[in-house]
């Protein structure tokens, strides 16, 4: 166990290293400011971040994902759809319900509607989405029929919002979609995937596990949308106090908020997994006290990386964006890029999506190649969102065309690599993006506004679902390069066949 921890650890030092340096090289420069008190809070806090990063990665290998596994297995098993389908629902409403992620964006914003009802909300569009991903592997669906059917709805529920005049709601509802599949749903999520299309067999099983992450991400998008159509009035912004000073302050009211978040997060899965274990699944006991430690581990390390977040990388980030882009907007969005290239790395999900594509593919996608597709779909989805809140156009823009890009590819890419890349799209918008480059963004919009909140919705929002949408896109061209590479090899090859002499030819009598 001990050797195990020590292998995560070094991993998450050398994700958090890139993000950690950037931001103290950038502090010695004139570019920003920082004071002795902001430096040292991040610089443990980002000691803090690599503990609770391995911490946390170590128990979704011992729990979260052998729990979703056995969990779709045993669900399969029972061969009863009725109970598989409303498990699914209650389970992606509820865990939904208790995700950070969602929290920490609920908190950020104040609307018309009751922040309680958006959380609902966002909830019951998971749950719904999440028996949508079950039924396409139990009936084995095309994924990509699938996603257009439904980008199609949301992208015409768009139109319908801007008719009625509340084109403020869309960078919200874009970016609910990202933070829903947070750090805890996502190993579970994945692994519940794998075990019900495990369990059920056929060809094609390790394709037809992956896209429920994908689907989910759909679910609070369209419910976020059907439900400002019946609110009242429009969104308002109220600017958090983004210090380092009230953060410390606070500290143990911090630590106590994430400890009940996570508390209640895992309880749910914990409280779901025992029902199962004591009626379907009757695993040993030697592999429920592995859970049991796992669980430990994933408990103690979101906790310590929430906080570390929270204290430490939210001020910065605001800090950041704010004095740099006072100093120069085109140097913005160029750190802007670079900064999202080294932060996704740091994204606890990110991992084990890239440990599981990796083992389910047989090492046909490499976990490298995965996350420099991923470093560089995140480095230009900010570099391009700075961009627009410079110029001040609609998140539409990007969003309509990237969409179309992506699902035009998804016929041209064998489907396991659109299924991925979906994927990809919702474990990559993590709590780091929420906790640190939104607050960079919102820095960078009040600085251009002069201090001004009015922007911030239309503007600074919008960042986590562009963080969400360009993976789709560079990890289908990932698989669209590797069946090009497949069909130019196996040209060349039959074009040496067929021009060598006769007398190569062995003739066997």
């Amino acid at each position: 166990m001990a050797k195990a921890l020590f292998l995560k650890l070094k991993e998450a030092l050398i994700s958090v290293l890139p993000v950690t340096a950037i931001v103290l090289i950038i502090s010695f420069t004139p570019l920003v400011n920082l004071s002795v008190t902001e430096t040292v809070a991040f610089a443990v806090s980002a000691v803090f971040l690599i503990l609770g990063i391995g911490l946390f990665n170590l128990g979704a290998d011992l729990a979260m994902t052998p729990m979703g596994e056995h969990v779709g297995a045993g669900l399969t098993k029972s061969k009863k759809l009725g109970i598989l389908i409303s498990v699914c629902f209650l389970m992606g409403v509820l865990i939904t319900i208790a995700e950070p992620d969602l929290s920490v964006l609920a908190s950020q914003v104040q609307a018309v509607m009751n922040s309680t009802v958006l959380i609902i909300t966002v909830g019951a569009g998971v749950g719904l989405f999440l028996v949508i991903a079950v039924l396409k592997i139990v009936f084995r669906l095309n994924l990509s029929l699938l996603l257009m059917f439904f980008y199609m709805l949301l992208f015409a529920l768009c139109a319908i919002l801007i008719e009625c005049g509340k084109s403020g709601f869309l960078p919200l509802s874009f970016d609910s979609g990202g933070v829903t599949t947070g750090p805890i749903t996502v190993p579970f999520i994945m692994a519940l995937g794998v075990g019900i299309a495990t369990t059920i067999g056929g060809r094609n099983a390790n394709e037809n596990s992956f896209g429920l992450i994908a689907l989910c991400s759909i679910g609070p998008m369209i419910a976020v949308m059907a439900l400002a159509m019946t609110s009242q009035g429009e969104i308002t912004y109220e600017l958090a106090d983004y210090s380092v000073e009230t953060a410390l302050a606070n500290i143990g009211h911090i630590i106590g908020e994430h400890t009940l978040d996570v508390l209640k997060a895992l309880g749910l899965i914990v409280a779901f997994f025992l029902i199962l274990q004591f009626t379907v699944l009757k695993l040993p006991k030697k592999k429920l006290a592995q859970i049991g430690i796992g669980i430990a581990y994933t408990f103690v390390g979101l906790i310590i990386f929430l906080v570390a977040v929270v204290v430490g990388f939210m001020p910065i980030g605001f800090k950041l964006g704010s004095q740099i882009a006072q100093f120069s907007e085109a140097l913005l969005v160029v750190f802007g890029f670079i900064l999202g290239m080294v932060v996704v790395l740091a994204e606890p999900a990110v991992h084990v999506l890239n440990k599981q594509v990796e083992q389910i593919t047989g090492g046909g996608v490499k976990k490298i190649e995965m996350l420099l597709a991923l470093s560089l779909a995140v480095g230009i989805s900010i570099g391009l969102s700075l961009i627009r809140m410079i110029f001040k156009f609609s998140l539409l823009y990007y969003l309509i065309p990237g969409y179309m890009i992506s699902l035009g590819l998804s016929f041209f890419v064998p489907k396991i690599y659109t299924a991925i890349a979906f994927d990809s799209g919702g474990v990559a918008s993590g709590p780091l993006t929420s906790s640190f480059i939104l607050p960079l963004a919102i820095g960078a919009c009040v600085a251009m506004n002069g201090g001004g909140t009015d922007a911030i919705l239309t503007d600074a929002f919008g960042v986590v679902a562009m963080v969400a949408m360009t993976p789709l896109i560079t990890i289908q061209a990932l698989g669209f390069k590797a069946v090009t590479s497949a069909k130019v090899r196996h040209k060349i090859t039959m074009k040496r066949i067929l021009s060598a002499d006769d007398e190569q030819i062995i003739y066997f009598k």
